[in-house]
């Protein structure tokens, strides 16, 4: 199970080699400690300007991983950079670090971190988004469901959403648009809502892994892990991209999140791709494009 979960990841982790950009930061903590799992790297485009527009990009993982900022550079971040957004990649820590919900609590401090210090790195706070594949794809979702939520309770389980990482708590960690890649969206149905290969429900499954327990078994605490249980009017756009061939994450996961969202009336587009798998035929030039559109379109609406 793992294995296929780390063929997965080597095939997210491909880049071009040459990627233009105009200034870049390499190994920025966010976290105000000295680990690397705090760390992340934030890119200006090539084209000068003052200030950017910014889109926070998190990669695939199965949440297995605190040290692999920099995947996608050369394809979701190379299209970023030429459209005119700076694009910030960050490491956050692995289940084997902490547990759900730590991971949520680093990349709402990288948003604070980076509003806190926009005239450092010429970013345009006016808009931030955030985007994100698989394990990213569910820390994407969940940043747009959370935005100013503090504490959320399900039954007998509590999970503090904003945590206290890094030294900017004043600051808002909201996001503005959300580009969601084949994400985990209610884990307690990822066996039974779709075909996978994977058992979700096994005690070392990533799902289980990620929450401290078979999820069947700890029902309450992997509702507070997926997105589907935030959602609400307030919630920023959403752009959700899945496979209908995902063996992975079934496409379900990604349609009841689409329901949810639409059901609240909150602006949401769904991208089924005929043919595409856990990465392979979705992170494409067509769907990259239309990343970027969409980006762009919310930028500029928010920016009249």
């Amino acid at each position: 199970m793992k294995q296929m979960f780390f063929v997965v990841l080597s095939f997210l982790c491909l880049q071009v080699s040459a990627q233009e950009f105009s200034n870049a930061w390499k190994d920025v903590n966010y976290a105000n400690d000295t680990i690397s799992y705090h760390n992340m790297d934030i890119y200006l485009p090539k084209i000068k300007k003052d200030k950017y527009p910014v889109v926070v990009y998190i990669y695939g993982s199965a949440w297995l991983s605190n040290r692999s900022k920099g995947d996608d550079l050369g394809t979701i971040g190379a299209a970023l950079l030429d459209a005119g957004f700076a694009v910030v990649m960050p490491n956050h820590r692995a289940s084997y670090n902490a547990l759900f919900p730590a991971q949520v609590h680093d990349i709402k401090a990288v948003v604070r971190f980076l509003r806190a210090n926009a005239d450092d790195y010429s970013i345009d706070t006016n808009f931030i988004g955030v985007s994100g594949s698989s394990s990213g794809g569910n820390l994407a979702a969940m940043m747009g469901v959370t935005g100013g939520v503090t504490d959320f309770s399900i039954d007998d389980a509590n999970a503090n959403l904003e945590g206290n990482v890094g030294a900017y708590a004043g600051y808002s960690s909201s996001v503005d648009a959300v580009v969601a890649w084949f994400p985990p969206t209610n884990m307690l149905i990822m066996n039974s809502c779709g075909g996978t290969d994977m058992n979700h429900d096994d005690v070392k499954s990533p799902a289980s892994l990620y929450i401290g327990g078979a999820i069947q078994e700890n029902k309450a605490k992997t509702l507070l892990a997926s997105p589907t249980s935030y959602v609400s009017s307030s919630n920023p756009p959403f752009l959700i991209f899945h496979g209908n061939k995902d063996r992975v994450v079934p496409h379900c996961q990604s349609e009841i999140l689409y329901e949810a969202l639409k059901k609240a009336d909150v602006d949401v587009e769904f991208v089924l791709v005929e043919g595409g798998g856990h990465g392979p035929g979705v992170h494409v030039k067509e769907n990259i494009d239309k990343m970027v559109e969409f980006f762009n379109d919310k930028f500029k609406s928010l920016n009249k």
